[in-house]
């Protein structure tokens, strides 16, 4: 990625993180999406081949466009542009919220110790909050340069531990991504390890 930039943007009780990158040349797309709890509320895409002045060798061009389109995805969430998107989104997820899993990180603080990831993972269902067993949980750092997946397998207390050690990292933003699967539902959740680039309206997070 030659450039990316995360935000959260906080409206009333709701925190929404904004996340835009650039997915290099061999892939010449600006990518922004759009979280709240894990769940993506909206997409945005474009081609940055075909806009003016731009090529895949243009960092700074490509930059600036990150940056532009970053910004302009926060202002429609502030503005309210966005609100009748992200309650159809609400909409849709609804059936698998009351009826799916969830995936919970248990040790939020503590899953990175001396370059060793060790994620204590519980996964449940939303209808009664019972445990989930035999749920496959996967995980990732989204970033890393070898961009290997790690997979564990929920117990009868619906607890599973995977444990791997810290990949090469890249040099853009980075984020630790877990998913969960069980029967026809799914999972995910992520967090924020490290902003490459700031802006005034940046938060990065650090782990």
């Amino acid at each position: 990625m030659s450039s990316g930039f995360n935000t959260d943007v906080k409206i009333g009780e709701q925190v929404f993180h904004v996340q835009t990158e650039d997915r290099g040349p061999a892939r010449p797309v600006i990518d922004t999406a759009v979280y709240r709890d894990g769940q993506i509320l909206h997409r945005r895409s474009s081609d940055y081949q075909r806009a003016a002045g731009a090529s895949p060798g243009d960092s700074e061009e490509v930059r600036r466009q990150v940056e532009e389109q970053h910004r302009a995805v926060i202002e429609a969430i502030r503005s309210g542009a966005l609100n009748s998107e992200f309650a159809a989104a609400d909409a849709a997820m609804q059936p698998s919220r009351s009826g799916g899993i969830r995936v919970q990180l248990l040790n939020p603080t503590a899953w990175l110790t001396a370059g060793k990831v060790s994620l204590d993972l519980e996964v449940s269902r939303r209808a009664d909050k019972l445990p989930q067993s035999g749920a496959e949980v996967k995980a990732e750092i989204e970033g890393a340069l070898d961009g290997g997946s790690y997979a564990g397998t929920s117990d009868e207390q619906g607890r599973v531990r995977i444990q791997f050690p810290l990949p090469p990292l890249g040099k853009g933003d980075l984020a630790l991504v877990i998913r969960a699967y069980a029967e026809a539902s799914s999972d995910e959740i992520r967090f924020t390890m490290r902003t490459r680039t700031k802006t005034p309206d940046s938060n990065p997070a650090q782990c």
